[in-house]
C-alpha cells in the first residue's frame, strides 16, 4: 500500500516550495531589472563621453557646432563643423511627418472606435498590422522608385527632397500614431458617450467634446512616440531625402538628418579622429532628443492618471 501523507505536511511542502519558486521568480525579475538598467546607464555614458571627445579634446566650439551653417571636416587647411543643417533637418521631417501622420492616425482610431466599430476594426487593424511589419527598407526602396520619380515629374526639383522624406516618414509613424489613439479612445468609459448623448449631444459634437478632450493626454502620447521613431529613422530618409549639406529653402530641396549623415559618413572616419568624434555628438543630440520626447510621454501620462 502507498503510504498516505497527511494534508498538514503536503500544505507545508507546497508553501516550502510555493516560497522556492516565488524567490526564484523575483530574483530573475530584479536581475532583469538590474541588466536593462545597467545597459541604459552604459550607453549614456558611452555615448556622453564619446559625444563630448569633439569639444573637449578637439576644441570644437559647442556654438559653432549648432549653430553654425557650413559642414566641411574634411577641409585640412580650414574644417568646418557646422551641424546646424542636420538638426534642422531631423527637426523638419518629424514635425511634418507629424503634422500628417497625427490627423490620420487619430482619425483612423476614432472611426474604428466610434463611428464604425463593428467592422472598422476588420478592415482597418490588418492594414495598420500590415503597415508595422513592412522593413524600414521597403519604405524607403519604394519612395526611392515611386515617390522620387512622381515629385521629379510632377510636382518639381529633383525629387530628392524635404517632401519626399516627410511622405515616407508620415506612412512608417502612421501606424504607431493609430495604434495608441484607438487604444485611447477604447478605453474611456462609456458613462461618458452615455451623458453627451443624454443632454442632447449627437455623435459628432459628443467625439468632438467630450471623447477627444477626454484622451487628449495619450492622444499627444501617440503623437510624440511616433516623433520619436521618426526622429531616429535613418535608412528610409536616407534613401528619399537627398543627403546634402545645405539648409532647404522649400519643401522641393533635398536636405538631410542627423541619422542619415551619420550612416553615410561614420563608415569613412577614422576612430578619434575629430570628423569621427563629430559623428558621435550627433548621436549625443540624438539620444538628448529621445530623453526629451521619454521626459514628454511621461509628462502627457501623468496628465491622464490625473483626469
Amino acid at each position: 500500500m502507498e503510504k498516505t501523507i497527511p494534508a498538514k505536511d503536503r500544505l507545508l511542502k507546497s508553501g516550502k516550495n510555493g516560497l522556492g519558486n516565488e524567490m526564484r521568480g523575483k530574483v530573475l525579475v530584479i536581475l532583469c531589472a538590474v541588466i536593462m538598467i545597467s545597459v541604459t546607464i552604459s550607453i549614456t555614458i558611452f555615448l556622453g563621453t564619446k559625444g563630448l571627445q569633439s569639444f573637449i579634446k578637439n576644441g570644437v566650439s559647442p556654438i559653432e557646432f549648432i549653430t553654425s551653417t557650413k559642414w566641411n571636416p574634411t577641409n585640412k587647411a580650414n574644417p568646418e563643423y557646422g551641424a546646424f543643417p542636420f538638426i534642422f533637418g531631423s527637426f523638419a521631417v518629424t514635425l511634418l511627418s507629424a503634422l500628417v501622420a497625427a490627423p490620420l492616425g487619430i482619425g483612423a482610431a476614432i472611426f474604428m472606435t466610434e463611428i464604425a466599430p463593428s467592422w472598422g476594426k476588420k478592415i482597418l487593424q490588418p492594414v495598420i498590422e500590415l503597415l508595422v511589419g513592412i522593413p524600414s527598407v521597403v519604405y524607403g526602396f519604394i519612395g526611392l522608385s515611386v515617390l522620387v520619380p512622381f515629385i521629379r515629374e510632377n510636382i518639381g526639383g529633383l525629387g530628392f527632397s524635404l517632401l519626399a522624406g516627410t511622405i515616407v516618414l508620415s506612412i512608417m509613424i502612421l501606424p504607431t500614431i493609430t495604434s495608441i489613439a484607438t487604444d485611447a479612445m477604447s478605453s474611456l468609459p462609456k458613462s461618458l458617450r452615455e451623458g453627451s448623448y443624454a443632454l442632447g449631444a449627437t455623435r459628432w459634437q459628443t467625439i468632438r467634446k467630450v471623447l477627444i478632450p477626454a484622451g487628449l493626454p495619450t492622444l499627444l502620447t501617440a503623437v510624440i512616440l511616433g516623433m520619436a521613431r521618426a526622429f531616429g529613422e535613418a535608412l528610409a530618409v536616407q534613401m528619399v531625402i537627398g543627403n546634402v549639406r545645405d539648409l532647404p529653402s522649400s519643401f522641393l530641396d533635398a536636405s538631410a538628418t542627423l541619422t542619415t549623415i551619420i550612416t553615410l559618413n561614420m563608415g569613412h572616419t577614422t576612430y578619434g579622429s575629430v570628423e569621427n568624434n563629430t559623428l558621435w555628438s550627433m548621436g549625443l543630440i540624438l539620444l538628448i532628443m529621445s530623453f526629451v520626447f521619454i521626459i514628454l510621454i511621461r509628462y502627457f501620462s501623468s496628465r491622464r492618471k490625473m483626469q
